[in-house]
């Protein structure tokens, strides 16, 4: 199993490293970031490894803690992990530090208060953030073991742990690696970044007390720089308009144009508009409903590493139909949301 789970596409990274209208300097921050993720995710790929050989060994988990512990160390922008530990993170001056500890210790309130999980491996898994990580790195990643951020560049990216649906997306690669634990390549690792995109963009909602409508449903908008909105991109992927000129890196808005071997990131647009389209059919938060559905389709059943995007689909659909038998809408609209993007 490859795996490439960044919030940021290796492939955005590289082309940004070959643009000649920035500097030699950013560039430069562009290709070193994209290097570096390409052995750190090496870490990741033994974590989850190690995940599913534990999982299927079948032996109880004990209950780590009832609640997670969050911790946080700052990496002094060097790149040995995990840093030296933050005595008090919430109390912190230091922006990323305080940002990291605090919407870490809401996301895991919102997983423990809307699904009942605790943490990311349901039994109490403390939650670790490494901030300051390296010089103008331009990335944030779970490991297998803990979060990471850069700083960004202040130009194309900024901090970070100021997009709050960011640290959701990829805390939520640690719910899918104790779960489905969905590979890393065709449909299969679509649906594992699609389903990170989702909660990630729930978990934004949530924050700001959002209906769906008054959701704009865009990943990444906030790490987005001034020189990425001089050039029209205000986020890295829009989930009601996968195509969008507008997205730093657009997707195919339709299942029969994924292609063989495709990007996770880019396939991902599929399930993506289908749960954007189904959340808004429905009406309300879509953690009230939707959100209810997909997490049951990925936390309610044995791992499927290579599960397709067409069996999530029907999963999704009969599940509507069992936790949500008094309302034929929410049926309905699963049902019309898969069948507007082909499936």
């Amino acid at each position: 199993m490859t795996c490439h789970c960044y919030i940021v596409p290796n492939d955005v990274l590289e082309r940004l490293s070959k643009d000649r209208q920035l500097s030699d300097d950013e560039r430069k921050a562009m290709s070193d970031t994209a290097a570096v993720g390409a052995e750190l995710r090496k870490l990741r790929v033994q974590a989850g490894r190690l995940s599913a050989l534990t999982s299927s060994i079948g032996t109880a988990p004990a209950t780590v803690a009832p609640t997670p512990a969050i911790t946080v160390a700052d990496c002094k922008h060097s790149q040995s992990l995990p840093g030296t530990p933050i005595a008090k993170p919430g109390s912190s001056t230091d922006l990323p530090v305080k940002s990291a500890f605090e919407e870490t210790t809401a996301l895991a309130r919102f997983y423990k208060e809307v699904f009942g999980r605790n943490s990311v491996d349901g039994q109490g898994m403390t939650l670790g953030s490494s901030v300051h990580y390296g010089v103008k790195f331009n990335n944030a990643f779970w490991n297998g073991l803990r979060m990471t951020y850069g700083d960004g560049d202040d130009n194309l990216f900024t901090d970070f742990t100021q997009s709050n649906d960011v640290i959701g997306h990829e805390l939520t690669h640690g719910v899918t690696q104790f779960t489905l634990q969905l590979a890393y390549t065709n449909q299969a690792g679509g649906l594992n970044e699609s389903i990170s995109d989702v909660f990630g963009s729930m978990f934004r909602q949530w924050r700001a007390g959002q209906d769906v409508a008054a959701a704009d449903w865009l990943i990444g908008k906030d790490i987005m720089g001034p020189g990425s909105k001089a050039r029209g991109f205000t986020c890295l992927r829009d989930m009601a308009s996968p195509g969008a000129k507008h997205c730093l890196a657009p997707q195919p808005f339709k299942f029969a144009d994924i292609k063989p071997g495709m990007d996770p990131h880019y396939s991902s647009g599929i399930p993506n508009l289908a749960f954007c389209n189904i959340a808004r059919a429905i009406g309300g938060k879509s953690w009230e409903t939707a959100g209810k559905i997909w997490y049951q389709a990925m936390t309610g059943f044995k791992p499927s590493p290579n599960m397709t995007m067409k069996t999530f689909a029907n999963r999704t659909r009969k599940l509507a139909k069992t936790m949500f038998a008094d309302d034929a809408a929410v049926p309905a609209a699963v049902d019309a949301g898969w069948k507007s993007v082909g499936l």
